[in-house]
């Protein structure tokens, strides 16, 4: 008996999907609309679901500045340059402020810049200044404590020896700082930059990463930054995260290059060298990735977006190379202080750019207006203003 009414459901179920296929097919020739469809038959007490949202495209790599955009630099570089004061005073440089370096970093440029020009003094990189100022700030102890040595050898005041002693002394300093300390004490700062960053990561980056790497299956993700940071070196928070990191300094031809350009030409400088540096990347990492290596980024329905906060570098640059992008500008907050350096008065402290430079920024400011995508002012809002791009 079980057996029969078990069977005779069957039968219902069947003959109730047949007669609603039927009715579909008479609707969809008399021109009715699926959603009229729908309230049809769910006044017939029939249950539907809606057929799935698709995606016209697909996300194939995705790309992030890091300062500013994933985490406050302002805190970041104030933390480093702590650590900084205190590697100093752990090689007997004592009395070092964390503020000197980021003043002495800034005199170096001016001086390059008016010695040499302004294309010597911009194509330095962050790395090469900062060595340079932990150097000039060794010999400054050094030359200080060979002239009171000096003076009191003589029994004379400091400020009385002559300019010829002065001049030996300060001949003397610069060879008397080791390099190995430089390094050591240069490792130190960049090192803090990286826990530092990790600790002042703002509160919904891994929600938001790890969000996006469930929501696209096979993204490839990477870094793209002027700096020196590496999302890799950040172990208990964006290292599992990305794939790649690619920093300006990788690639000094091209930096140079670029900064040549910004500083002498009067069109806008070409940022193409490092994102298609990226692109290539994301190329040998497909390859090496069987699920990929069959649909690349040069397949239509893969797109690639670049997530940064400056709008001539991160959304000029990679719009150049067809990434799609979304600025970062984010509310007031997350604390974001780069865009602050287009504001004479409000020059961040960390900040060494030129005059000069800064204004040929806001040029290719606004030659990048018009190549952004999406804007978001919490980074909540980033796997959704992804999805509204590949839905374009």
């Amino acid at each position: 008996m079980v057996k029969v009414l078990r069977i005779a459901l069957v039968i219902s179920r069947v003959v109730v999907a047949v007669a609603f296929v039927t009715r579909t097919n008479s609707n969809n020739r008399r021109g009715v609309s699926t959603a009229a469809l729908f309230m049809q038959t769910e006044e017939a007490g029939v249950q539907t679901e809606a057929p799935p949202v698709t995606k016209t495209k697909t996300l194939g790599l995705l790309t992030f500045d890091l300062d500013d955009t994933l985490y406050p630099i302002q805190p970041v570089i104030d933390e480093a340059n702590a650590a900084f004061a205190r590697a100093m005073e752990s090689y007997g440089f004592p009395n070092i402020q964390p503020e000197d370096i980021d003043k002495t970093a800034r005199d170096i440029r001016e001086e390059i810049s008016e010695r040499d020009g302004p294309a010597a003094a911009a194509v330095l990189s962050h790395t090469e200044i900062r060595t340079m100022a932990i150097r000039r700030e060794m010999e400054k102890i050094i030359l200080e404590r060979k002239l009171i040595a000096t003076a009191d050898d003589w029994a004379t005041p400091v400020e009385s020896l002559s300019n010829i002693v002065v001049s030996h002394a300060k001949k003397w300093a610069k060879t008397a700082v080791s390099e190995s300390i430089v390094q050591a004490v240069l490792n130190a700062w960049e090192m803090e930059r990286h826990h530092a960053a990790e600790r002042n990561l703002y509160p919904e980056v891994i929600d938001v990463l790890r969000e996006i790497k469930e929501s696209h299956p096979g993204v490839v993700i990477g870094a793209v930054t002027d700096g020196k940071a590496n999302p890799l070196l950040m172990t208990f928070t964006l290292a599992p995260f990305f794939d790649f990191s690619l920093s300006w300094e990788d690639d000094q031809g091209g930096r140079s290059n670029f900064f040549k350009e910004l500083n002498t030409a009067e069109t806008n400088a070409d940022l193409k060298w490092i994102y298609n540096a990226a692109m290539e990347k994301y190329q040998e990492l497909a390859a090496a990735n069987a699920a990929l290596a069959q649909n690349t980024v040069s397949d239509p329905n893969k797109e690639w977006i670049h997530v940064g906060d400056d709008l001539a570098y991160d959304v000029g640059g990679s719009a150049q190379c067809g990434a799609k992008t979304i600025l970062v500008e984010l509310a007031e907050k997350y604390g974001q202080t780069a865009r602050l350096r287009f504001e004479a008065k409000n020059q961040p402290s960390w900040s060494t750019t030129s005059r000069l430079e800064l204004e040929k920024r806001k040029v290719m400011n606004a030659a990048a207006e018009k190549r952004v995508n999406r804007k978001i002012a919490f980074l909540s809002r980033l796997p959704e203003a992804i999805n509204d791009i590949l839905n374009e």
